[in-house]
């Protein structure tokens, strides 16, 4: 919390904290730590990060974390948080106790049909505002659709297997990466963004095979001159 009021003071208060709880191959097999309550877990951090933020006193004990602290920076104000999450339980968790969400390999179906109702009807009961949906999409930008397919499944092919995030494409109907990425020329990169925000998406983050040479080049030049138009436009 300390880090974050730091970083929102250095940028003038346009800070988005955005937190995640990893993978369970991370954080017991690499860390040898406890994965085996990630729901209760995350409502115990984000109440005491919340508070934190705030710059409240805060004095928690719960089944994991006691705390009794209280940090603050003159002249802060709460940044937002954005919470990775991706299964119903989280997505709700997230409504209530967060002020986003982060999602990586949700296709526009899981994006409108799962995530945006969840967690917006967790928000509204809590009296909260409309959360933000901060959407992380594989995009190409390649004529050759054919091949910036087999390129994306060969970059992203890690995450059809690991289970939380192969349960969110299954969730949205996707067999592999590539059935939720945007892959074309300009016509189809711009009608992809557009799906996205139509289906409940407010911050899209383009992820971009970097083994892909020329093909990520011209990714990168396409989605930085979408972002300056966007830009000018809020």
């Amino acid at each position: 919390a300390s880090q974050a009021l730091t970083v929102q003071d250095a940028s003038n208060n346009r800070l988005a904290l955005g937190i995640g709880l990893s993978l369970g191959v991370a954080i017991e097999d690499s860390l040898g730590l406890d994965y085996s309550k990630p729901i209760p877990h995350t409502r115990e951090y984000l109440t005491i990060l919340n508070g934190l933020l705030a710059g409240e006193r805060v004095a928690f004990k719960g089944d994991l974390y006691r705390v009794k602290a209280q940090v603050g920076v003159a002249g802060t104000t709460k940044p937002p948080v954005l919470v990775a999450a991706l299964g119903p339980a989280m997505l709700k968790l997230c409504g209530r106790l967060a002020d986003g969400t982060i999602t990586w390999m949700g296709g526009t179906s899981f994006i409108r049909d799962t995530a945006v109702p969840l967690m917006s009807a967790a928000a509204q009961a809590a009296g909260k505002p409309a959360p933000r949906f901060v959407a992380m999409v594989p995009v190409l930008h390649s004529d050759d659709v054919a091949g910036g397919r087999e390129q994306l499944n060969t970059s992203f092919q890690a995450y059809g297997r690991l289970p939380s995030y192969r349960a969110t494409l299954d969730r949205g109907g996707a067999a592999n990466p590539a059935d939720v990425a945007i892959l074309g020329g300009e016509a189809e990169i711009d009608a992809g963004l557009a799906e996205f925000a139509t289906a409940g998406v407010t911050d899209f983050v383009a992820v971009i095979p970097r083994d892909a040479g020329a093909a990520a080049a011209a990714t990168y030049e396409l989605v930085a001159a979408r972002a300056r138009v966007a830009n000018k436009q809020t």
